[in-house]
């Protein structure tokens, strides 16, 4: 696996790319491309790093698989690519941002303007399989990215961690909470959502009353 990450990263996450348990996930990565159809494509992989910059980090916002339908996975969790039809989750994000700050939802489900304002937009696992959701769990990924999290939480200072959902809260024990703010609810998703675990987080005006309160520009949600 050629791992094509953004300059800025690369310092910050040399020490894992050379460590053993990622040459045998390179392996496997490579292994499952070439013998079966995986998402997203190989240049997308690492996607969420090279659309945010370390710099301008100010959100993390953490998934936990890729989307393993055609053409959804582009390497940013919860967004799919211009033209795709957007998630139920997506959908579920977009009705809370209209409840909390008045935002009409956009027609498209592409959080790449995210990214680009400084929301590290995370996936535990970074690849999968094409319709085996988890197929490329527990193979290398997640102890990488639990890395990435480990070091923005020793290394940056006044970040919003967004942790929607049980897997995601888990991440938690990973993050300082006395250097960064720590926002969880339910997951988007619709069995979630429906039973009131979602609806009226306010994640979206808490971030930006945060991010304000320090100082920092604000996210155009």
């Amino acid at each position: 696996m050629n791992v094509k990450i953004a300059e800025n990263w690369k310092p910050f996450l040399k020490e894992e790319f050379n460590k053993p348990y990622f040459e045998n996930l390179s392996n496997f990565v490579k292994n499952e491309y070439s013998s079966n159809t995986c998402y997203p494509k190989r240049s997308e992989i690492f996607n969420a790093f090279n659309l945010c910059d370390l710099t301008n980090l100010k959100v993390v916002i953490i998934g936990q698989d890729p989307y393993h339908g055609e053409g959804q996975a582009h390497g940013l969790c919860f967004s799919v690519p211009e033209g795709i039809a957007q998630p139920p989750s997506l959908i579920n994000i977009f009705k809370e941002i209209n409840s909390d700050l008045h935002i009409s939802a956009p027609k498209s489900g592409n959080l790449e303007r995210w990214a680009k304002q400084g929301v590290l937009l995370l996936n535990a696992t970074l690849t999968v399989r094409a319709h085996h959701a988890g197929s490329h769990q527990n193979k290398g990924w997640e102890q990488f990215t639990d890395t990435v999290i480990s070091k923005i939480s020793q290394e940056k200072e006044k970040i919003v961690f967004l942790l929607w959902g049980g897997f995601a809260k888990k991440k938690a024990t990973l993050i300082d909470k006395t250097k960064h703010c720590i926002l969880t609810s339910g997951h988007p998703s619709p069995l979630s959502a429906n039973r009131g675990y979602w609806f009226g987080n306010k994640h979206f005006s808490e971030t930006n009353d945060f991010l304000k309160k320090n100082g920092l520009n604000t996210i155009n949600w």
